[in-house]
């Protein structure tokens, strides 16, 4: 009876042993082919997140190291789950990494030249810009007699515009930036509406 006992101790041990085995050779397959996969994307990626010229943050260059070193402290489920989080620390990583190199990139392409200034105008901005061009070209021509001009409809309008005129202006370089236009403009709104109210 005692031999049979040792036996089925036995047994149970082997049974034991071997499932132990079997799960620690498929978490280091499993692990294995996680790091193998993760060693493919950075190769892959790396165009996207690289700079010319210049090294690779230090934080993404601490989680590409940590992805592309092999795992230590034994195969278990403990080790696949540290190693899922060194890849979620990579992703962010290179996401953040990848915006930047986006945001340059297209910082560089959206910026003008230095002789070129851009501006940023809504739509009616744009519109009251295209007008006073416009009014101003039909006055330049030499048979202009000024009979059929547009006015402004009201004051806020006018004001309106005026801003418009100013932020344009206020985007000319300082040396070449036309002077005393914006007050000129003001003292003719002010002049002129209040008449309008006495009238009224």
């Amino acid at each position: 009876m005692d031999i049979l006992a040792v036996l089925v101790g036995l047994t149970l041990l082997l049974v034991i042993a071997t499932w132990s085995s079997v799960r620690s050779y498929f978490a280091r397959g499993r692990l294995a082919g996680m790091e193998e996969a993760a060693r493919e994307i950075i190769k892959g990626i790396r165009s996207h997140y690289e700079v010319a010229g210049e090294p690779p943050p230090d934080h993404l260059a601490k989680a590409i190291e940590a992805v592309g070193a092999s795992a230590r402290g034994g195969f278990n489920d403990k080790a696949i789950l540290r190693y899922h989080e060194r890849l979620r620390s990579f992703g962010e990583a290179v996401g953040a990494a990848c915006w930047r190199k986006g945001y340059r990139s297209c910082r560089l392409k959206m910026l003008p030249r230095e002789d070129k200034i851009r501006l940023d105008l809504p739509l009616t901005d744009l519109t009251h810009l295209a007008a006073l061009a416009h009014l101003g070209f039909r006055r330049m021509m030499p048979n202009d007699r000024g009979v059929d001009t547009p006015r402004f409809g009201d004051e806020q309008l006018a004001w309106d515009v005026a801003r418009v005129i100013e932020r344009l202006e206020l985007s000319i370089p300082e040396p070449v930036r036309p002077s005393g236009h914006p007050a000129m403009r003001q003292a003719m709104i002010r002049h002129w509406w209040p008449l309008e109210r006495k009238r009224a």
